[in-house]
């Protein structure tokens, strides 16, 4: 008896905890006696997109409800040709009035990621369009014809406080409100959300580059400019400074990659001068490493001046790297511990470089003093005694 009481109970459990999952946005009841057949609660901002989908003339009546005060708008629109803000055709409702109860329902085309909001027409018909405010819920109500019979869209919602004499004027660029897109499916109901995956892209562009750029590159010059005076250390300060750099330029090269793939799937805002600094890095770096298969030997007379070209454009790519890996950390706008972090580890190398720096020359300094004495004595050793220091001197070339 206590066995069926307890499966009785389990049952009961699992059908009401099912019940009320399965409710979500299909509990929500709307003016006018409006039914929909599809809902799906959006991810993000409290929204949810409830649709009627007609495929005889390719339309969708539907209806976007956003949690929002009286003084703020909502916004709901497709991409027909893009991912994002540029390119969306956008439906968008705000208060129309002081008195908190006409709502005003219009449309406006999204040309760039600073939009002035104003109404005009979208590139497919949109008739119906009215806009509801009750109980702390804006929601537009409207009928669309998709174009070309297509079914599956990226689409795009927002919900802002910033209104300025009862225009929309912008929205929070931080939180969900960056991460407020996906693709839906109107014929089969689906939905998806677009906006970690971009975010993860970006997150995965910005490493690549910082431990590529930021930090191994930055090594490799160091052990190439410090540890090759050290005798000990020849020649593997050499396969070291090789390691780093090709690691560097591959890691480099994946972020560029990214970062070039992401800029044009960005219609209207490419950052030009983080892309264009990151093309140049691109090209020195690559002259680099193809130069190392031009390296004369030590002998060439043309040795000289490869040294200075390789120095050159090497610390040069070490300066641009910092300046745009600080350029997208403004971009991508992460938390500022990463920024910290950054910051602190490029000033602890500098650090380290700079007191490496102070202890070659020394180095450097004395073993010129011992070779100037043995000279003016009459005595130069032709290799180091087996019973002297392990630090010499070699030339930096």
């Amino acid at each position: 008896m206590a066995i069926c009481i307890n499966i009785f109970f389990c049952v009961f459990i699992s059908s009401l905890l099912l019940s009320v999952s399965g409710q979500g946005c299909n509990t929500f009841t709307f003016s006018q006696k409006r039914l929909y057949s599809t809902c799906n609660s959006l991810p993000k901002l409290t929204a949810s997109l409830h649709w009627n989908y007609s495929p005889s003339n390719s339309t969708v009546d539907l209806a976007f409800r956003a949690l929002q005060s009286s003084g703020g708008w909502i916004a709901w629109g497709l991409n027909p040709t893009g991912s994002g803000m540029p390119g969306a055709q956008t439906l968008v409702a705000s208060m129309g009035s002081s008195d908190g109860r006409a709502i005003k329902a219009y449309t406006t085309p999204i040309t760039n990621k600073a939009p002035d909001m104003a109404e005009g027409n979208l590139s497919f018909p949109v008739s119906d369009l009215t806009g509801e405010y009750r109980n702390g819920v804006m929601t537009i109500f409207a009928k669309i014809t998709v174009p070309n019979g297509q079914t599956r869209f990226n689409h795009l919602w927002q919900v802002s406080m910033s209104i300025s004499n009862g225009v929309p004027v912008g929205h929070p660029f931080t939180g969900d409100n960056i991460l407020s897109l996906g693709t839906v499916d109107f014929k089969s109901g689906a939905l998806s959300s677009s906006g970690n995956s971009g975010i993860r892209r970006r997150n995965i562009h910005g490493t690549l580059n910082v431990v590529g750029w930021g930090f191994l590159m930055p090594i490799g010059v160091i052990i190439a400019r410090y540890v090759k005076i050290f005798s000990f250390a020849d020649p593997l300060w050499f396969y070291l400074h090789v390691t780093f750099q090709c690691s560097a330029y591959v890691l480099g090269v994946a972020g560029w990659a990214t970062g070039m793939k992401l800029g044009s799937e960005s219609h209207g805002n490419h950052h030009a001068t983080h892309r264009n600094i990151g093309i140049a890095l691109f090209c020195f770096a690559t002259l680099q490493v193809t130069a190392l298969l031009l390296r004369p030997k030590k002998s060439d007379k043309y040795r000289i001046y490869w040294n200075v070209y390789h120095h050159s454009v090497g610390y040069l790519i070490v300066i641009l790297s910092i300046v745009n890996i600080v350029k997208g950390l403004n971009i991508l706008n992460p938390a500022e511990k990463w920024k910290y972090a950054y910051i602190s580890t490029i000033s602890t190398l500098g650090g380290v470089a700079l007191v490496l720096e102070i202890v070659t020359w020394v180095v450097v300094c004395k073993a010129k003093s011992r070779i100037s004495e043995k000279t003016n004595a009459g005595v130069i050793h032709h290799g180091p005694h087996p019973h002297s220091h392990s630090l010499v001197w070699q030339p930096r070339n």
